[in-house]
């Protein structure tokens, strides 16, 4: 089985119990979304594995070493890139932790701010569909974010940042 496919079936059995927060569709369609966007923009096997974990570390007791030992340290590598740092009592603020992970976003490799863009175009419009006060946040947040994204696969990222001005102007209608 290629990595792709053992990545997938990773994904699926890490996020089983899980859904989107304001769909309560299965997360794993986001998942899915995410690595059908990165193959159709030609990205690498181990790109796409990686897609399908982007949010194994973040979101599931899932370690960076758990990722090393399924599918290496390079797929392992990039979905680190993609973990946001973790909120909570006593950790740093949500202003500190964004600005961490943007400083990290835009030292990351072309495939992981690759795979960051299709996250966003996943995310975005639907955040503001269904929150639109938790958008008043998200999307200033999101425009840092893709304003650092500079290696990123440029039809990703073009989308990308159409995908916001679209969800800026829904929130502003």
């Amino acid at each position: 089985m290629n990595i792709v496919h053992r990545a997938r079936q990773f994904a699926q059995r890490a996020h089983k119990d899980q859904k989107r927060k304001w769909t309560g569709e299965p997360y794993f369609v986001h998942l899915q979304e995410v690595a059908l966007l990165c193959a159709q923009h030609g990205l690498s096997k181990k790109a796409i594995a990686a897609a399908y974990l982007h949010d194994t570390i973040e979101d599931q007791p899932v370690t960076y070493e758990d990722l090393v030992g399924e599918f290496g340290r390079e797929v392992a590598s990039i979905v680190f890139d993609l973990t946001d740092a973790p909120g909570g009592p006593g950790t740093p603020t949500r202003r500190e932790r964004k600005l961490a992970d943007l400083a990290r976003l835009e030292r990351a490799s072309y495939e992981a701010q690759s795979i960051k863009c299709a996250d966003l175009i996943s995310n975005t419009s639907s955040i503001v569909r269904h929150d639109k006060d938790f958008a008043r946040t998200y999307l200033p947040e999101k425009r840092a974010v893709l304003t650092v994204l500079t290696r990123a696969d440029a039809d990703l990222r073009e989308m990308a940042w159409k995908r916001l001005r679209e969800a800026e102007a829904l929130l502003d209608a």
